[in-house]
């Protein structure tokens, strides 16, 4: 709008009034490099001895020759020489940063302290000994505008020649949101960017309204949302790698109103001291939209279990046991093992974690071992287990994604459950130290096989754990992972990006959220709070609904919902009705007095009923002979006796 009319003409006058330096530019660009480095020597020498010239003439106050021309030319020459020794020749005047120039003044420096030492021992005529301090402050002002010159110019000129198109693939407008260091940066990087044309800068220190940055004004934080309006803004892009997750959604909330892109520059951390470049740039965490916060993870609590130790995590290919896997890897245990019955996810994480390993001293004698194995083989388990000296395990493998379970019953009671008691029993008879299950939500009052199935699990840990054992055996209960397989992000991601309308099951189904590192972070730190039998219970914040995260992110993909109030909209939210075994809300624990506080914040202990070992057993050898017939009516049955709050959702497929 404003902005791309007033580049435009901008554009077109420099075509219309400076064509025939356009024409120059071009010709001497095309140039080899050898002549262009060459001219610009030449360029330099002339104007050395120009500024020696009038710096003698300041000195004395009137122009004429105060030294003979051998002299002149000795003095001017000196600089030329420096500067090519130190490769200032070697550069690309269109790639010329300030920083180039902190290596010349220091060439600048030393080559005064030489003309001070020549001069006292008089090798050419009498010269001021203030002469060159004046002459080299000069010519390094010379050098510093005629580059900047040089690169705006051509800057410029790329400007013009891409010009056609920007107009025919699209740019988009932008704001940087931040005026310090890493704004800076950011806009250096962006100079010749085809694809963002940055028009502002936002800040929230009332002391720099109204001033300007590289050529851009700095506006206050209240007029981001007439600016994106004014401007016609597509994209604000963070640049504050300092920012607080509360000020960042903050700002995501002032924009919910409008369809615009947001981006933002990693933490500190992340950046260490690499430079802030456009492809530094990414995605809002989607965490950001989202009432959650976090808090810092307690290091003896991280490490109490990993440290020095032997660990195994099972379904270590997926989302949480790859995590899991990261998350064990920085806490430096002795031995870390992979158990995974994917060949696939195996070699991923196997390959990852490698690789990491050899790019971090730190992690250099951790010794990684990959196991192809499936959980419900006791005998394979135990013989990993005493081979490594297993310490701490968690058993993060279990067939998660709800309709599938539910049309495949005894697969998911089988490698869930099943898998579960001879994993947790193969860890009783190695002496683990430590067992840590992972559970979920969809365990409490569940309407679905995979819910039920995982509360069986949960079941089984706590009748092992009042067992004469040494493990130390505990339960770990959470809601949704962002960007887990399944999750709903990646999906309502995919797509966003295709064009296409976001399905949702229903409007007013609601879900908790967390991300992965987070939920392996305190699946960690609850497991090494445990004394035995305890179901702890991750504080998820406040549930989500689904078409809400929908909305959220539409618009910060920069899209218009499409809706009968906004047939004009970009992207549409339909529903598809809920799936086979889904519940609108999902629940973390059985009624709501069995809760109790523990000293983290964000881990509470559920206190629920248990059964004894021996009748849950009778169960599960009943499994392999019920699988055959296919009896999902005995199947649910013990759902009914044994899982509190079972409700029978849609009725698993029969073969």
């Amino acid at each position: 709008m404003f902005i791309k009319s007033n580049a435009k003409s901008e554009s077109q006058s420099l075509s219309g009034k400076s064509g025939w330096l356009q024409r120059i530019a071009e010709y001497l660009l095309s140039l080899p490099r050898s002549v262009k480095r060459a001219i610009l020597l030449s360029t330099d020498l002339v104007l050395s001895l120009i500024c020696l010239f009038l710096a003698l003439s300041l000195r004395y106050g009137y122009l004429g020759n105060h030294i003979d021309l051998a002299a002149l030319c000795f003095y001017a020459i000196i600089p030329i020489v420096g500067l090519y020794a130190i490769g200032f020749y070697r550069g690309v005047a269109r790639g010329f940063f300030d920083a180039v120039m902190a290596n010349v003044s220091q060439l600048f420096f030393l080559l005064i302290v030489f003309y001070e030492v020549v001069i006292s021992f008089d090798v050419f005529p009498y010269m001021p000994r203030s002469a060159p301090i004046i002459f080299l402050f000069m010519f390094f002002i010379w050098l510093w505008n005629s580059r900047l010159t040089i690169r705006e110019f051509l800057t410029r000129l790329q400007g013009k020649n891409q010009q056609g198109a920007r107009d025919e693939d699209g740019y988009d407008n932008v704001i940087i949101y931040g005026a310090g260091e890493a704004g800076r940066d950011l806009l250096e990087g962006l100079r010749n960017s085809h694809k963002y044309n940055v028009v502002a800068y936002i800040d929230d220190d009332p002391q720099l309204t109204g001033a300007y940055l590289l050529g851009k004004k700095i506006y206050p934080a209240h007029e981001l949302i007439s600016l994106v309006e004014k401007l016609d803004i597509a994209q604000v892009f963070l640049a504050i790698p300092s920012i607080s997750r509360t000020q960042k959604r903050d700002i995501i909330d002032k924009l919910s109103s409008i369809a615009i892109k947001i981006k933002e520059l990693p933490s500190l951390e992340e950046i260490a001291d690499e430079k802030v470049t456009v492809s530094s740039m990414r995605k809002v965490d989607i965490l950001d939209v989202l009432d959650r916060q976090t808090v810092e993870p307690d290091a003896r609590l991280l490490q109490k279990n990993i440290s020095g130790k032997c660990v195994l995590v099972t379904g270590a290919g997926g989302s949480i046991g790859s995590e899991l896997c990261r998350q064990v890897m920085k806490n430096q245990p002795k031995c870390l093992v992979l158990y995974e019955l994917s060949e696939f996810a195996l070699y991923s994480i196997h390959q990852e974690l490698t690789i990491k390993q050899v790019n971090t001293p730190a992690y250099q004698n951790i010794e990684i071992v990959a196991v192809i194995g499936n959980v419900t083989n006791e005998s394979n388990l135990l013989r990993v287990l005493n081979l490594h000296d297993i310490q701490t395990v968690y058993h993060a493998a279990a067939y998660k994604h709800v309709p599938m379970v539910e049309h495949n019953p005894f697969e998911g009671v089988i490698n869930n459950t099943k898998g579960t008691y001879h994993c947790a029993r193969a860890a009783i008879k190695a002496n683990v130290e430590t067992f840590v299950l992972i559970s979920t939500d969809k365990a409490v009052r569940p309407t679905n096989v995979m819910g039920a199935s995982k509360r069986l699990a949960e079941l089984v840990c706590q009748a092992l754990s009042q067992t004469d054992s040494q493990t130390c055996i505990s339960m770990v209960r959470f809601g949704n992972v962002l960007g887990s397989s399944g999750s709903v992000v990646p999906l309502f991601t995919k797509q966003i990006e295709q064009g296409k309308p976001i399905t949702v099951t229903h409007p007013d189904v609601t879900r908790y959220f967390m991300t992965i590192p987070e939920a392996a972070n305190l699946v960690i730190q609850a497991g090494a709070m445990a004394s035995g039998g305890e179901v702890f219970v991750l504080d998820m914040g406040e549930p989500v609904k689904i078409v809400d995260l929908a909305h959220r992110m539409i618009h910060l993909s920069g899209f218009d919902i499409k809706d009968a109030a906004h047939p004009e909209g970009d992207i549409e939210v339909i529903f598809t009705g809920l799936r086979a075994g889904e519940k609108l809300y999902e629940e973390l624990i059985i009624g709501e007095d069995n809760i109790e506080s523990t000293y983290h914040p964000l881990i509470m202990q559920a206190m629920e009923h248990s059964f004894p070992l021996d009748e849950l057993e009778l169960i599960l050898f009943e499994l392999t002979e019920k699988q055959k017939q296919f009896d999902v009516t005995w199947l649910k049955q013990q759902f009914k006796q044994f899982v509190a709050g079972y409700q029978e959702g849609t009725k698993a497929a029969q073969p």
